[in-house]
């Protein structure tokens, strides 16, 4: 977890990502308009980066607390919720492994970060047993996953140039990153895989979804289209998010469960 925290610490600009991957961005906050209903709900962001999702829903009259592994992450989180009048209802800096302190109180959990660090499956089985303890009956929890093909989707956005075939391969046999190239220590998934894990702990899945879909490796000119051609992509986007011959085409999925 030290070279995780280290990589968002000295290393990468969280909020400026989603800068650049707007269909990522806007497809999650769609299916977190649909699915959080209600107003002043209490949240919980875990490992929430800076804050992007927790300021958005706080924005929305939602009580938000965030917690991140990264001490920067944080800092920027403050500065940017400050900027648009906003207050989350706390900014931890913590594990989401190290659940214990907090209590059964929230309506929705957000996990939409830890389990692509956590290359051990029984963190990963952690990490949800924490946060769905903290849920109440009935709540809704939201968590991401990281595609074994995301790399290769990356790459091909760029056409970057492929030193090893097998490099970019490798992910596929047992999705596991130990950071030492281009990304911090990572598990990349299937979506049998990762519905399978969330199902397992006795959820009602709502949606499983790819969340880039088709639109990924076309990337850079979608973000630049007019706003009235990009809605349009987007709404194809939403609509074969849920196809499962198409996952493969998604860099993230998008687990969301009823308690």
């Amino acid at each position: 977890m030290n070279k995780v925290e280290e990589w968002y610490d000295e290393k990468y600009d969280e909020w400026e990502r989603l800068n650049r991957h707007k269909i990522e961005f806007d497809i999650t906050k769609r299916y977190l308009d649909e699915y959080i209903i209600g107003e002043g709900l209490e949240i919980f962001d875990i490992g929430g980066g800076p804050g992007r999702y927790s300021i958005y829903l706080a924005e929305k009259g939602h009580k938000v607390s965030l917690l991140d592994l990264s001490k920067r992450n944080i800092q920027v989180a403050k500065e940017k919720s400050a900027d648009k009048g906003i207050t989350l209802g706390a900014y931890i800096h913590g594990n989401a492994l190290e659940l214990d302190a907090y209590e059964q109180k929230y309506d929705v959990i957000l996990l939409m970060g830890p389990l692509y660090h956590l290359v051990n499956e029984s963190d990963r089985k952690k990490a949800i047993e924490g946060a769905l303890r903290l849920l109440k009956p009935n709540g809704i929890i939201f968590a991401s996953f990281i595609s074994k093909y995301a790399p290769i989707q990356d790459y091909l956005k760029g056409l970057y140039p492929i030193d090893s075939v097998d490099d970019l391969l490798i992910f596929l046999q047992d999705g596991k990153s130990s950071g030492d190239k281009g990304f911090t220590t990572a598990y990349f998934t299937d979506h049998k895989e990762a519905k399978d894990l969330m199902n397992s702990f006795g959820l009602t899945e709502l949606k499983f979804a790819g969340v880039e879909n088709i639109l990924g490796s076309k990337e850079k000119e979608i973000n630049v289209l007019e706003e009235e051609q990009y809605q349009k992509w987007l709404e194809i986007c939403y609509q074969l998010g849920k196809d499962e011959n198409l996952m493969g085409t998604s860099e993230h999925f998008l687990y969301i469960g009823y308690k």
